[in-house]
């Protein structure tokens, strides 16, 4: 549902931004600005501005930027709407009511929440005052729960001696009792009966912290019945859209980068309890694309830590295989499967936090090394084992959304692929021909890498397909009109190569007036070597890849040009360049 313009207009003219964000940042007056410290990073010189009279907030530090609307939900990690009730409720306005379907469903939805918490609540007081409750109350306390937890996750235990359908059946009608999925018809009986009788529940609460739902996990060993059940599908509770503990791990997200994500509830109490509280889990499905999106809304590191054993091993493949398409340059994803077993509960009761943090810093897998490494172990030596492996892997990287990603992972793949057959990886004859590294020259060249930037990577790609396709190049000349390279070295090798031929015909290599240390690095460190030696006869598949890093080269000057803009901003405040800026970034973001 859109608010209409006027409405939010009237929201922002009766509060300034210095209002709205004073409540969260200490400001001092400068001038016509404020000033203060970053919420979006730790600083102790202020870098974050704030201007009334324009009517936005501009962090040098991060570059966020944007009105009272960006600051509440960025700060608070709020959706637009719940930006917009919480902005309206200060203003002195009432909140904007939509369509008379809209306020049917938004009613339904305040009967489904009383519902759900009225069931939470009464079940929370059996688990404490019950007598039959003894077995679930021994149940916890052999998992290592106290009261604290307990009523820190609401748990309860629904118990079989009340009617509770016919109590809140005094208050609301049966329609609205049953879409909440926590009862079902016994025709037996002739009577509506508890989903979750004689189980210990785990109310499962919205972004905004309402119940919506609920696990449910049986105390007695019952091999006919499942250990844990979920509530059903509801208008309100789409199991793919939701996550255990989403409400409070998300508050989190401006202390902490990561986030872990389990398979059981019991595993988010258990980590919680030793100090873990950034964790959620997924509610009993298979992983979704949407559950992986929610938490990049909030975490720029996901690690998924699925139980230790077989089962927890194939799951954490599954949600591999299906999330990969979901890698964002800025986001990662990465996989810890613990050792013994254990599963995240039993593993961080046992050995600690400080252990659980070391072991997940040590031994946490990105999600395309986890995948290369299972199926390479599925691998044998019989050529049709590995033309399997290769097109398998293929087929993962092409289903990835993002471009960069995609290129970049597949360039991984494929340079592990061509690993596993080294008698055929000779490309350009003798003079550049990989050989067997030492464990030495292994850390030397580790070591190397580190210290490249990323632009000059991308250099020794762009310079390593001239010097080994100049005939196609030379065909594409114009592509190369206006390329700029930012390492003199590069810059010295691209100019000598120019200058030595003629619009790159008749390139010749060996005859290079340059120091050969220069066409060497290029030969070691160009990261589409792997790639290209693959596509070697495929033009139209060359052209494609070289047009991407001009691309990715163009995109690296027009960075370098915004933070110097920004730079100048933060001196000047003038509109003129931050109109500038924003065109910049516009463009930045249309590349």
């Amino acid at each position: 549902m859109k608010y209409p313009k006027e409405y939010l207009d009237e929201i922002k003219t009766r509060l300034k931004v210095s209002t709205v964000v004073s409540k969260t940042v200490k400001l001092k007056k400068r001038g016509k600005e404020f000033v203060g410290l970053s919420p979006f990073k730790t600083e102790k010189t202020p870098s974050f501005t704030v201007n009334d009279e324009k009517e936005f907030y501009h962090c040098f530090s991060t570059s966020e930027h944007g009105n009272i609307f960006d600051f509440v939900m960025k700060t608070q990690n709020l959706r637009f709407g719940e930006a917009v009730k919480m902005l309206s409720n200060l203003a002195g306005m009432q909140p904007y009511t939509f369509s008379k379907q809209d306020e049917e469903r938004e009613h339904k939805w305040k009967l489904y929440k009383s519902v759900c918490k009225n069931f939470s609540e009464f079940y929370k007081n059996e688990l404490f005052k019950n007598e039959k409750s003894i077995k679930a109350k021994n149940y916890l306390k052999k998992r290592g729960l106290s009261g604290v937890e307990v009523k820190n996750f609401n748990l309860g235990f629904v118990t079989e001696d009340f009617d509770y359908y016919q109590k809140l059946n005094k208050e609301f009608n049966e329609d609205i009792i049953n879409e909440t999925g926590l009862f079902y018809f016994d025709e037996r009986k002739k009577k509506y009966i508890s989903r979750f009788r004689n189980r210990i529940i785990f109310p499962i609460n919205d972004i905004s912290g309402n119940i919506i739902g609920f696990g449910g996990r049986i105390i007695d060993d019952n091999k006919n019945l499942a250990k844990y059940i979920n509530s059903p599908e509801t208008p309100f509770f789409k199991k793919g859209s939701n996550l255990y503990n989403l409400d409070k791990a998300r508050t989190l997200s401006n202390k902490s980068e990561d986030v872990y994500l389990v398979e059981g509830y019991m595993d988010v109490i258990g980590l919680s309890k030793n100090g873990i509280e950034n964790t959620v889990a997924n509610l009993g499905t298979a992983l979704t694309t949407k559950q992986i999106q929610i938490l990049n809304q909030f975490y720029s590191h996901i690690i998924i830590c699925f139980d230790g054993d077989q089962s927890g091993y194939k799951a954490a493949l599954r949600a591999a295989e299906n999330i990969i398409d979901e890698l964002k340059p800025d986001k990662k994803i990465s996989f810890l499967l613990l050792e013994n077993d254990l599963d995240p509960d039993s593993y961080v009761n046992k050995y600690g936090k400080e252990n659980f943090l070391k072991i997940s810093n040590r031994n946490s897998l990105p999600i395309h090394k986890f995948i290369f490494e299972y199926y390479l172990s599925q691998t044998n030596e019989n050529p049709s084992s590995k033309a399997v492996f290769e097109k398998k892997l293929r087929e993962i990287a092409s289903n990835i959304k993002d471009s960069f990603v995609k290129k970049y992972t597949l360039e991984y793949f494929l340079e592990k692929v061509s690993e596993l057959t080294p008698n055929i990886n000779s490309m350009f004859g003798k003079n550049y021909k990989n050989s067997p590294k030492s464990l030495a020259k292994t850390k030397s060249y580790y070591n190397e890498t580190k210290s490249l930037k990323s632009f000059e990577i991308k250099e020794f790609s762009f310079l390593y397909i001239l010097l080994f396709k100049p005939k196609l190049i030379h065909e594409n000349f114009h592509l190369i009109d206006n390329v700029k390279l930012f390492s003199n070295e590069n810059k010295q090798l691209f100019n000598e190569i120019l200058d030595q031929s003629k619009n790159l015909l008749n390139l010749d290599i060996q005859k290079l007036n340059v120091d050969s240390n220069l066409v060497k690095r290029v030969m070691n460190y160009a990261s589409v070597k792997h790639i290209i030696s693959k596509n070697l006869k495929d033009d139209e598949k060359i052209l494609e890849i070289f047009t991407e890093i001009i691309q990715d080269l163009k995109n690296f000057e027009l960075e370098q040009r915004i933070s110097e803009l920004e730079s100048k901003f933060s001196q000047d405040m003038s509109e003129t360049t931050f109109n500038e800026i924003k065109a910049l970034k516009k463009q930045q973001k249309n590349n």
